[in-house]
């Protein structure tokens, strides 16, 4: 048996904030929140360890007292399950995204950055 991703921890300065921008973003909901920690899942997993099926992990957001200085060797990549992805894209940039360039080039996705400058991409033609 193998382990299950369960968990994304992502170390930032406002966990309210952030987890607000990820919940919209993904349509999840807070599930926890403590010692400036909060847990955001999707509200359709089941709890437990029998859980069947993959699991959508869940993202931490953990107050750091120190800023994000270098692109992210890690990424959170999103794919619009209802809208293309030039609508997905102007969905996320109201809710706080930017556009940001990493030297990417001509790509078929789009890089975009939530409030505390985390990159994530936005893919186009890949559905869920």
């Amino acid at each position: 048996m193998a382990s299950k991703f369960t968990e994304l921890a992502i170390d930032c300065a406002d966990p309210d904030g952030l987890a607000r921008f990820w919940c919209a973003v993904l349509g999840y909901e807070v599930q926890d929140e403590e010692d400036g920690v909060v847990i955001i899942g999707s509200p359709a997993v089941p709890e437990g360890k029998n859980r069947p099926g993959p699991v959508p992990p869940a993202l931490a957001f953990a107050r750091v007292p120190e800023g994000k200085v270098v692109k992210n060797r890690l990424h959170i990549d999103v794919n619009a399950t209802d809208r293309e992805q030039d609508e997905e894209v102007r969905r996320l940039l109201d809710l706080g995204a930017r556009h940001v360039d990493v030297g990417q080039g001509d790509v078929s996705w789009v890089l975009l950055a939530d409030p505390e400058g985390n990159e994530f991409c936005v893919l186009a033609g890949r559905h869920p």
